[in-house]
């Protein structure tokens, strides 16, 4: 077998850096006091059937707003960096730069719907609190709309080859992708609030 037109996921995790549980402690507070006081964004996820919070269409400058959400974008700027070399990016002497960031406070019975981000060059997240059950993160093959008449794939069948690929997540972790990708935030059943940031880099 010769694998071809292999989609590579960044996988890596923050809860071993130095001083982890603070400032994950300070992220989990900073997206609840986004949730309380972001009146545009609550009444957003409102009209639009958000199970939650989040700050995806109301607030584009975190990093502004509050020195922790800084902080994770200098831990995100070396973690797409190193992705984008991973992937053999010509990127003519620039860098990707980190274009939004956003809070997701997902309540139980929160999920996603199956998207990609138009006009990015690559997406992710990082989890900041996942209570057991509070949803996997599911990633699409890409080539699914061209499968066709194509069987479906074992149960057994190993992950490269796999039509939906489940990730489930730790506080910490932190899941890069191309942004071309679709996914999708499978149901929170948690009986708490999943929080997460998303981002996308241009």
């Amino acid at each position: 077998m010769r694998p071809l037109f292999v989609t590579e996921i960044y996988e890596a995790g923050l809860a071993d850096d130095p001083g982890f549980a603070a400032f994950n402690g300070e992220l989990a507070d900073a997206c609840r006091m986004l949730a309380a006081e972001d009146r545009a964004g609550r009444a957003w996820c409102k009209a639009n059937g958000y199970r939650g919070y989040t700050s995806y269409a109301s607030l584009d400058d975190l990093p502004q707003r509050a020195s922790v959400f800084a902080e994770l974008k200098r831990k995100l700027d070396r973690h797409a960096a190193r992705y984008a070399e991973a992937l053999g990016f010509d990127l003519g002497g620039r860098r990707l730069k980190l274009d939004s960031l956003w809070a997701n406070v997902l309540l139980p019975g929160g999920a996603h719907s199956g998207h990609i981000h138009p006009n990015s060059v690559l997406s992710g997240t990082i989890y900041v609190e996942t209570p057991k059950g509070s949803g996997a993160l599911r990633f699409e093959d890409p080539r699914l709309p061209l499968m066709m008449a194509a069987p479906p794939r074992r149960t057994d069948a190993p992950e490269r080859q796999a039509r939906f690929i489940h990730l489930t997540p730790e506080p910490g972790a932190l899941f890069i992708w191309e942004s071309w990708l679709r996914h999708e935030v499978m149901p929170n059943a948690a009986k708490a609030p999943r929080i997460s940031l998303s981002f996308n880099y241009a």
